[in-house]
């Protein structure tokens, strides 16, 4: 395993002036312009397509910028910090409702993890490895680009502080680091901010916490334990004091533990290692078109495994070889990459969402994004040492293979962006058109309060800021899953709600058949697959 040394060549150069790029860094930095170009020109689009969840973080972020509410956690849960809607808030303050100003921050916070993750990668591999990494994250699917761009909470910002922490790890270690006792602060800080914005991410930050251990054991004793607790203190402080106020049974564990508690009988294990394993690491990987993977597609998710424990054994190899501490950076930071990877892929295979719906539930598997270095490294040395001739016959037949893998890789991850970025996002482009046209119908025929169902409403209201409320139903046309209870209360009193329901879905049918003759006469306007009634008296079936 190759560690570079603090003081090596590139680093001397990097001394003389931070605007100097060597050949690797310099096609990294195109290839991370692109991709974040690549992503620029889908959020100016809206592509991937809106949805009410996120609609719920841009209402959350006008009622921040007007100072209305300061949410803690996402409207009607208290496990997904609002940290997304308060980076967005400011942007709303000025330009109003906006999917593109919603979406800007956390592209930005993409930007962010591509240098990050190049920073980490060239220090604890080598500098063309690290542009191999940002090439292959600079694609992406329809899966893997929802995940980087919308707004939807939690893992683009805790991917960011994850990184940034093992590199302070990184830099104690090797003491780079002038201020120990503040870099030890802010990996608490950060630590406890990834724990209010997303708990997908304890995994990782529990092997984080343990390289930290590793390398300042000592120094956590005193001052420097102590300013990590306070830091960890703060940054988790909003959801200590949620949780603090909140009622019995909905603090975040305790809601945590319903939402995550099977139902009926759990799925057989070789059910969840199809869809946890095999689909879910291939869409997270990017390498399977929205509508689901293929068995040919799924190639790379069986070789997942095998390549988390080849490199753990070349990690151990290599730290038990490592002279000093320094030069165990390296090892130490590939065990915690791949130890996260293992942790959380195991946690999300025992879940029963990953053998019911592997399609809708594997964006719990985006953070593994941060162990791509770890996880391709093997394949990346055995091909090196191959191209240089100082191995064997075997060796180079290893290199071939790990050549070829790194290829296919690269090559399916090329095709699936392709067919996205030209083809596959058509449907989206024209369903975000009609929700748009849908907005502008409601508003034309006077509509300020209506019912829908849940992918409706928020969507509706955001996209007519404010200016027409929605209260969710079922298909029973009960009340249904109302994130914000003001909007519920305000048609509550409405003497004459309108409806907005999907064609022929069963809470259309079921408005029909209540209003009976009188359901034609009712019907104001059908657009995009969706039906606008506005009754002469309000129907409320739950009363």
């Amino acid at each position: 395993m190759v560690v570079p040394r603090a003081g090596s060549q590139s680093g001397r150069q990097r001394g003389r002036g931070w605007f100097r790029l060597d050949r690797p860094a310099f096609v990294a930095l195109l290839l991370g312009l692109a991709g974040v170009g690549y992503r620029l020109y889908l959020v100016l689009h809206t592509v991937p397509v809106s949805n009410s969840d996120e609609a719920t973080f841009g209402l959350a972020a006008l009622h921040i910028a007007e100072g209305r509410e300061h949410p803690v956690f996402l409207y009607g849960q208290r496990y997904m910090g609002m940290l997304q809607s308060y980076l967005a808030a400011p942007l709303l303050a000025v330009g109003g409702p906006s999917w593109p100003l919603l979406r800007l921050p956390v592209l930005a916070l993409y930007a962010v993890f591509l240098w990050l993750i190049h920073r980490l990668t060239r220090r604890i591999g080598s500098p063309w490895f690290a542009t191999l990494v940002v090439g292959l994250l600079a694609l992406g699917s329809e899966r893997v680009i929802r995940d980087q761009v919308t707004t939807v909470g939690g893992r683009p910002e805790v991917k960011v502080a994850v990184l940034a922490m093992l590199l302070l790890v990184a830099g104690l270690a090797q003491g780079t680091v002038r201020h120990r006792r503040l870099a030890v602060g802010a990996f608490g800080l950060l630590a406890g901010v990834a724990v209010w914005s997303d708990w997908l991410i304890v995994p990782y930050l529990a092997v984080a916490g343990l390289a930290l251990v590793w390398a300042v054991r000592r120094e956590l004793l005193g001052g420097a334990g102590l300013l990590l607790l306070v830091g960890f203190t703060v940054g988790i402080a909003p959801m200590i004091r949620d949780n603090l106020v909140a009622p019995p049974g909905q603090d975040s564990l305790s809601v945590l533990r319903t939402i995550s508690g099977a139902t009926g009988a759990p799925p057989p294990w070789p059910q969840r290692l199809d869809g946890g394993l095999l689909e879910g690491v291939s869409l997270a990987g990017g390498l399977c078109p929205l509508a689901g993977c293929a068995r040919w597609q799924e190639w790379f998710a069986l070789l997942y495994p095998v390549l988390l424990v080849v490199g753990a054994v070349l990690a151990g190899l290599a730290y038990r070889r490592a002279a000093g501490r320094a030069d165990r950076v390296g090892p130490v930071l590939h065990l915690a990459l791949l130890g996260g990877a293992a942790l959380t892929l195991l946690a999300y295979v025992r879940s029963s969402l990953a053998a019911t719906d592997p399609l809708g539930n594997a964006r719990y598997l985006s953070v593994l994004q941060l162990s791509l270095p770890a996880v391709l490294w093997p394949l990346w040395s055995t091909a090196v040492a191959a191209w240089r001739g100082t191995v064997g016959a075997r060796g180079r037949l290893a290199g071939a293979f790990a050549t070829a893998v790194l290829a296919a890789l690269a090559a399916a991850s090329l095709v699936v962006t392709v067919l996205f970025a030209t083809a596959g996002a058509d449907p989206g482009r024209r369903e975000e058109r009609y929700a748009r046209q849908l907005a502008a119908t409601v508003q034309a025929a006077g509509l300020h309060e209506v019912y829908g169902e849940y992918w409706t409403c928020n969507r509706l209201i955001f996209n007519t800021g404010e200016q027409v409320v929605c209260g969710v139903l079922d298909g029973d046309l009960h009340p249904g899953q109302n994130r914000y209870p003001a909007y519920w209360w305000r048609l509550a009193r409405a003497t004459r709600p309108g409806y907005v329901l999907a064609t022929d879905a069963p809470a259309d049918r079921r408005l029909r058949e209540l209003l009976g003759d009188r359901a034609d006469g009712s019907l104001l306007a059908e657009i995009g697959g969706f039906r606008v009634y506005h009754p002469p008296e309000p129907l409320r079936p739950w009363r």
